[in-house]
C-alpha cells in the first residue's frame, strides 16, 4: 500500500506491506532512492511488515519547503504508522540516520542492519580522491559529471539504464534541497552507547574510504557482526538481496 506521510512542509512517499508482522523499516542512500530495495521486498514481505520510503526531496516525496532533518522525518514516519519498535535497515548515509534513531530512541530500535554505513560526523579524509572530484562538480552544478562520478565510484560491478536513471534522480534531488536539509545530531563519538543487535554488510568491491568508515563504525558497536559480501559494490541491496535478507533475519531473531 502506498501512503503519503505528512511532515513539516510536505509529505514523504512510503510503501507499507501491512499486516501484524514485526516491522522492518528501510532507509535508502544519498545516491539512490527507495527503488534500491526492489529486489529485497519480495524476500521479506511474507515474514515482516516492510516499510520503505523516499527521503525528503527524493523519488516521490515532496521537495523541501522549510528546514528539516532526516532523523526528524524518520521519527515522523514511525509515528504515522504507529511503530513502537522496528528493525531499521540503513544504506550508506541512511545508516547514519538509523544510528541516530538508535541513539535518540534506543527503545524504538529492535536491531540494526547497516549496509556500507556512513555517519555525518565521521572524520572523512579531506584528501580522498572522491571528495576532491565531487566538490568542484557540485560547485559547478555539473549533474552529468556527478552521475559519471557516482557510477564509477559506487557501481564498479556494473550499471545499466535503471541504475543510471536512479543516480540521476538522486543528484537532481541534492540541488533541489539546497540549504534546507539540516544535519542530524552528531553521533559518531556516541556509537558505543548503542546496545541492540547489529549486522554490518560491506561489499568486497566497495570504495576503500567507505569500506574503512563502515568497519570503523561497526567496531564501535557492541557485538556488531561484520559481513563481507563477494562481488558487491556500494549498491549491495541490488547485488545480493538474499544475503541482506538473511542479515535482517539474523538481527530480528
Amino acid at each position: 500500500m502506498e501512503v503519503r506521510v505528512p511532515v513539516a512542509g510536505g509529505t514523504l512517499w512510503a510503501e507499507d506491506t501491512g499486516g501484524g508482522r514485526a516491522p522492518v523499516v528501510l532507509v535508502h542512500a544519498d545516491w539512490t532512492d527507495s527503488g534500491i530495495w526492489d529486489p529485497l521486498i519480495p524476500l521479506l514481505r511474507d515474514r515482516y511488515r516492510v516499510i520503505r520510503y523516499d527521503l525528503r526531496g527524493f523519488g516521490r516525496s515532496s521537495r523541501p519547503a522549510e528546514p528539516f532533518t532526516r532523523l526528524g522525518d524518520l521519527e515522523a514516519l514511525l509515528g504515522h504508522f504507529g511503530i513502537e519498535e522496528a528493525v531499521v535497515v540503513g544504506h550508506s548515509g541512511g545508516g547514519g540516520t538509523a544510528l541516530g534513531l538508535a541513539l535518540r530512541h534506543p527503545g524504538r530500535v529492535r536491531g540494526l542492519v547497516l549496509v556500507a554505513p556512513g555517519i555525518r560526523d565521521y572524520p572523512w579524509p579531506a584528501d580522498d580522491p572522491f571528495h576532491r572530484e565531487c566538490g568542484p562538480l557540485m560547485s559547478a552544478g555539473d549533474r552529468d559529471g556527478l552521475v559519471r562520478l557516482g557510477l564509477r565510484t559506487w557501481g564498479p560491478a556494473g550499471a545499466g539504464d535503471a541504475i543510471t536513471a536512479m543516480m540521476r534522480r538522486a543528484v537532481s534531488s541534492w540541488f533541489e534541497a539546497g540549504d534546507l536539509e539540516l544535519e542530524d545530531p552528531p553521533g559518531f563519538a556516541r556509537l558505543g552507547e548503542i546496545r541492540v543487535p547489529a549486522v554490518m554488510l560491506v561489499g568486497d568491491l566497495e570504495y576503500p574510504m567507505v569500506s574503512q568508515a563502515s568497519r570503523t563504525i561497526a567496531a564501535k558497536l557492541d557485538g556488531c557482526q561484520e559481513v563481507l559480501v563477494p562481488g558487491a559494490d556500494h549498491l549491495l541491496p541490488l547485488r545480493d538481496p538474499l544475503r541482506l535478507a538473511r542479515a535482517i533475519s539474523e538481527v530480528s531473531g
